[in-house]
């Protein structure tokens, strides 16, 4: 009876051991799609950043958001509505924040976005740092809850 016992183990063990990665690609797969949605949320508010356009940067912010931003070693603090309005009107040269190597996290409803990026300005980069992004899905739509950043001036080609 104990040898049959072990013997069923191993086999349940075995089994596991195949089912295992299956499970674990098609949650990976789920999650997939919903790290690319909330990564696609923070995106199309980098392009409205780029745009210097308030109203599509708020379309992706969550009422009463915060951004909390790193200059010089001390923090400033904004709502994010005061953050897009800070950018709608910081002036007309072309901008654009460059996001890459994003690592994207979800957990059911939260995620977060951290990424290095780099602002260029009139196409030349002015200082680049690190964009971390707390988001909430609500109501299907993943929507930042909070920004965090910090930046710097020697911008080498990967930091």
């Amino acid at each position: 009876m104990h040898r049959l016992t072990v013997v069923v183990c191993w086999v349940l063990v075995a089994a596991a051991t195949v089912a295992l990665p299956f499970s674990a690609t098609a949650a990976a797969g789920t999650a997939s799609a919903q790290e690319k949605a909330a990564l696609g949320s923070f995106q199309a508010m980098l392009d409205g950043l780029g745009k210097r356009d308030k109203a599509v940067m708020m379309a992706q912010f969550l009422p009463r958001g915060t951004a909390t931003l790193m200059r010089e070693g001390k923090p400033v603090q904004l709502s994010l509505e005061e953050l897009a309005d800070k950018i709608s009107k910081s002036g007309t040269e072309p901008i654009e924040e460059r996001i890459h190597d994003a690592l994207v996290r979800v957990d059911g409803n939260v995620a977060i976005v951290w990424a290095p990026f780099e602002l260029l300005v009139n196409g030349k980069v002015e200082h680049c740092g690190r964009d971390v992004a707390n988001l909430v899905q609500v109501d299907g739509r993943w929507l930042i809850a909070a920004i965090v950043d910090n930046s710097r001036d020697e911008c080498g080609k990967k930091k």
